[in-house]
């Protein structure tokens, strides 16, 4: 077993954490990672990187696969898409001690799994979509979907687990399932979208939005470091926050500081500082980065002056 290898042994100590190897989700992840400090360097483009500063041994793998081997227990942490998680859960429900838990949304990576159809074809409600063929890559996902709607339908009894014979037909495509509908392979699909162009530019339209989705940090439910867990959190929900929020700095006549606090009110309240200058404070508060040019218009218009904003780089703020 080689050095890398052996580091992912419990003996070890080290927290095995999961990330994307490749794909949308990746290089966010890369970012996120650098931006809470969790400082690695990956040799040789091999699939396992110690941390420098931490004990923890990162490991990459395809999205997909990151829920089941978090589930089962042989990873403590993993970043994946909720969707990986969702249909992982449809095909092997979690049990009391197997399973993920979702610790943080992340907050990029959106999309949307939805039903496709032809945009020029008959088909126009899911229903119309009963008995027909369906290609995916999400068959966890979609025979639950089709399952309910079969039950709605009065086509299949849903029964107390949810499954039942399908009357349509599910079948699986890896890769470029929007060309399903155009091959002739498929009545309609379900797959990920993003921005939608791709589907329009294969000539589908969305009829139904089965999940939304994100990426997602999760843990299994019996983490080798349950401390180290937290911290790592810790340290991620705080990047998250300050690519938020913006700090903004300013000074102001005290006798208009319940104005300009009303403009930046913080995130639970402005800090205040008293200025050598008689009746004049200082002012420091976070601000929403999307804002903060109308909220410089707003305190120069109720007279604050020297208005500073800088770039947080990482906070402990609720």
């Amino acid at each position: 077993m080689g050095k890398l290898s052996s580091a992912l042994h419990p003996k070890e100590g080290r927290l095995v954490f999961a990330i994307p190897k490749k794909g949308r989700l990746q290089q966010p992840t890369l970012d996120l990672l650098a931006g809470s400090d969790i400082r690695f360097r990956r040799e040789n483009r091999s699939d396992i990187a110690l941390v420098l500063n931490h004990d923890i041994a990162l490991v990459f793998l395809p999205a997909a696969d990151i829920p089941l081997f978090v589930a089962r227990g042989h990873v403590d942490l993993g970043i994946t898409g909720r969707d990986q998680v969702l249909e992982h859960e449809a095909l092997s429900p979690p049990k009391e001690s197997s399973g993920v838990e979702e610790v943080l949304d992340l907050g990029f990576g959106r999309c949307r799994l939805q039903v496709q159809v032809p945009a020029r074809g008959p088909i126009n409600e899911p229903k119309d979509l009963v008995g027909k063929n369906i290609v995916t890559s999400y068959n966890g996902l979609t025979s639950r979907y089709f399952t309910r709607l079969e039950a709605q339908e009065g086509l299949v009894n849903e029964g107390v687990s949810g499954r039942g014979r399908l009357k349509t037909e599910i079948d699986h495509a890896s890769g470029s399932v929007e060309t399903a509908c155009a091959l002739g392979v498929a009545d309609g699909i379900v797959d990920l979208v993003e921005s939608g162009e791709t589907m329009r530019m294969a000539g589908l339209k969305a009829i139904d939005t089965v999940i939304e989705s994100t990426a997602v940090l999760i843990k299994s439910k019996h983490p080798l470091n349950q401390k180290l867990v937290h911290l790592i959190a810790s340290r991620i929900s705080g990047f998250i926050t300050a690519q938020k929020y913006i700090l903004c700095q300013y000074n102001i006549e005290r006798s208009l500081l319940d104005t300009a606090a009303k403009i930046t009110p913080g995130k639970t309240a402005p800090t205040i500082t008293t200025l050598e200058k008689a009746g004049w404070v200082a002012v420091s508060a976070m601000v929403e980065s999307n804002r903060i040019a109308t909220v410089m218009d707003e305190l120069t218009a109720c007279g604050a002056s020297d208005i500073l904003v800088l770039k947080i780089e990482n906070t402990r703020a609720i």
